[in-house]
């Protein structure tokens, strides 16, 4: 055992999950430090952004808005700072069950990578457990873990894919999103009623053509 796996090994133990769960530091002033640090970056960022446009930072509607600014762009990328074993939390449970389980109409806001301009729409889940599930509140978890980062649809429809994989290991895993891009509403080609699907589809959803028609059969009734 060389000197990283024996780090690695004295700051982490692996749960009945699966995942490798290491050591974390508690949070402490320095953490604290930190991120007063960064909202006050990220409200100097915005006062040069308005200043910029033409903006007068010090008129009274606009007077407070780097630091509201700043506080969304927080939230809005609050993803950074989750991960999906903290998400999923040991809510994976033994259970005899091998059809499909869909959850679908999950609400999704996300911010374009490209443009920094939101994207919104809806997602739909479906997967086949393989002797184990996990809380269906879960999945919207996951979604939105990944929704709140800057994304490109493609990716974000895979990762939420992928997460499933990792956490369950289920037979099959499928996943369809919906939705609207402000950077094609508001600017550029400003086509309001364009929406934009994509999918990501593991095990049976993808080898199985009857499983995949079955899933999109039932993701279509109302």
């Amino acid at each position: 055992m060389n000197t990283a796996d024996t780090v690695m090994a004295a700051g982490s133990k692996t749960t009945s999950n699966g995942f490798t769960e290491f050591s974390r530091p508690s949070k402490n002033a320095s953490n604290q430090t930190h991120g007063s640090n960064q909202h006050n970056r990220l409200e100097g960022a915005f006062r040069s952004i308005l200043e910029e446009i033409g903006e007068d930072v010090n008129r009274q509607g606009i007077l407070k808005t780097p630091k509201r600014a700043a506080e969304a762009i927080k939230f809005f990328t609050k993803g950074y700072n989750e991960n999906l074993q903290e998400i999923v939390n040991e809510a994976i449970f033994d259970e005899d069950h091998d059809d499909i389980v869909i959850v679908k109409d999950i609400d999704m806001f996300s911010m374009c990578e490209h443009h920094l301009v939101p994207f919104t729409g809806k997602v739909a889940i479906g997967y086949i457990p393989n002797k184990r599930v996990l809380g269906i509140s879960k999945l919207a978890r996951i979604v939105e873990m990944y929704s709140r980062r800057l994304q490109v649809q493609e990716r974000l429809t895979k990762q939420i894919a992928s997460a499933l994989v990792e956490v369950i290991e289920p037979s099959g895993v499928a996943v369809v999103i919906e939705a609207s891009h402000m950077c094609m509403v508001m600017r550029g080609v400003q086509k309001p009623r364009a929406t934009t699907m994509t999918s990501s589809m593991f095990g049976v959803f993808r080898d199985d053509p009857k499983t995949r028609e079955e899933f999109l059969t039932l993701l279509n009734k109302t």
